[in-house]
């Protein structure tokens, strides 16, 4: 049996980050991964295939260039789904091929098969590399998997989930997507603007209630340019799956009653902790109904010497954050200096077509703080950039308390939304208010500039007698 200092089941970000942090500081680290292939979900089946795939449609369709340059783009053969996973495919090979290289170059030793718990500090690795690993840590990072409503016959060829919806051997031409969180809504944007037929389905009357109202009423005005339905308000019930020859092969019933069909259906109802065969119960460690293991703010379990992080211990559930935790609990289980808990806040991204990022207070939230505020925006089509960018949409909001003028959010629908966001999530932590902004100089043009012009409709808006003056 050989002993380590720490041992990790699941080599996802948060479990990778972990490992690496541990072995930079000399600790001796195994980690355990069911899979032949590291990075666990998010490299294999979610963050990355999902968000190339959504540049892929974007590359496929000529959605961003068409028209801009005189003459179209052609392709010399119509794209298949081969095509559309080859990216995708070598992304996550060179992924996989780079934490393959982190764990070498840091002596951390990998196990392929599946970790079980025998006792606190003991797993059992059942699989290609059987054995007894033995610890005075353990870091469980088991990630999480598809949760699929009962009564729903999941087959991975009509009716998805989404993992399956990654092998698909066919574009559909119809689509039913159940559910309107950001899953559903980016995978919506991607069969869209790939030709699809696409009908959301959401049980509540909205999609992504997190966000910024307005954003949000312009994420699906251009959903629906793109051809996506709403159907709101209802459930999905009687699900059937019909021979191939048909041309709808997956038919059922909204719960008022009326028919809905397509050639497939995609579950994105949540994920819930992969938490089964663990042995969490020989050790006294519980999980709520979706699989989440409970921990305290140094991602200790109920369980000393064993940590839990990443999506197996529920919201965020984001690799950002994921990583992050896998950093903060190798910093307490091991008393070293460095980071020892993650920002209380954080940047969300959202990579639909266009995407969306926000960060900070939104508008209802202001209201609801009675917060005296006005609202700066800016258009990316009155940009410089967006105009030789050709966007036809896009838009930039800021939140601003009136009597301080400190921006208290940022909310941003458009092109590479996810990257400008973070110099948002930097005045919003530092309090700075729109004067920063406005005296800042920025490269022109960019895309940048979209602050410093929602900076001065903010002024506008917020009735400022006098000028803004420089830092």
């Amino acid at each position: 049996m050989k002993e380590y200092d720490l041992i990790i089941i699941g080599s996802g970000p948060a479990g990778e980050k972990a490992a690496v942090k541990a072995a930079y500081h000399g600790k001796q680290v195994a980690v355990v991964e069911k899979r032949k292939d590291l990075g666990g979900a998010g490299t294999n089946t979610g963050t990355l295939p999902s968000k190339t795939l959504k540049e892929t449609a974007l590359y496929y369709s000529g959605l961003n260039d068409r028209g801009l340059f005189g003459v179209d783009k052609e392709l010399k053969h119509a794209a298949d789904v081969q095509d559309f996973f080859f990216r995708k495919n070598q992304v996550v090979e060179q992924q996989e091929e780079g934490i393959e290289k982190n764990f070498k170059l840091h002596n951390i030793d990998t196990y392929v098969g599946i970790g079980k718990l025998k006792d606190r500090h003991t797993v059992v690795v059942e699989g290609k590399d059987a054995c007894e690993l033995k610890a005075n840590n353990i870091l469980i990072a088991t990630g999480s998997f598809p949760f699929q409503p009962p009564g729903i016959p999941f087959d991975g060829k009509f009716v998805h989930d989404s993992d399956t919806i990654l092998t698909i051997n066919k574009f559909p031409k119809s689509i039913v997507i159940v559910g309107a969180g950001v899953i559903g809504c980016e995978y919506a944007t991607i069969f869209a603007v790939m030709g699809a037929k696409v009908k959301l389905v959401n049980s509540r009357e909205d999609i992504l209630g997190f966000l910024d109202r307005e954003i949000c009423r312009e994420l699906k005005q251009d959903m629906e340019k793109a051809g996506v339905e709403f159907v709101f308000g209802s459930r999905i019930d009687d699900v059937e799956i019909l021979p191939e020859e048909h041309e709808y092969n997956v038919h059922a019933k909204l719960t008022n009653g009326e028919p809905i069909q397509a050639e497939m259906f995609l579950y994105a109802a949540g994920r819930s902790g992969a938490v089964k065969g663990l042995g969490l119960e020989t050790i006294g460690i519980e999980v709520n109904k979706r699989g989440n293991i409970e921990v305290d703010d140094t991602y200790k379990t109920a369980v000393p010497n064993i940590y839990a992080v990443g999506d197996v211990i529920g919201f965020p559930a984001l690799a950002s954050t994921s990583m992050d935790q896998g950093r903060v609990a190798v910093t307490h289980m091991f008393e070293l200096h460095g980071l020892e808990k993650i920002s209380e806040h954080f940047p969300y991204g959202i990579y639909t077509i266009p995407e969306v990022s926000v960060f900070g207070m939104t508008e209802d939230e202001a209201q609801e703080q009675k917060i005296d505020y006005c609202v700066g925006r800016a258009h990316y089509k009155d940009m410089p950039r967006g105009k030789i960018m050709g966007v036809k949409e896009g838009l930039l909001k800021m939140v601003v308390e009136r009597g301080t003028r400190k921006v208290l959010g940022v909310h941003i629908f458009g092109k590479i939304a996810t990257e400008l966001i973070h110099y948002g999530m930097d005045l919003v932590e530092q309090g700075a208010t729109l004067d920063l902004v406005i005296s800042r100089v920025y490269n022109t043009p960019t895309l940048h500039e979209l602050y410093k012009y929602a900076a001065y409709n903010a002024f506008i808006e917020g009735h400022f007698l006098e000028e803004p003056v420089g830092h």
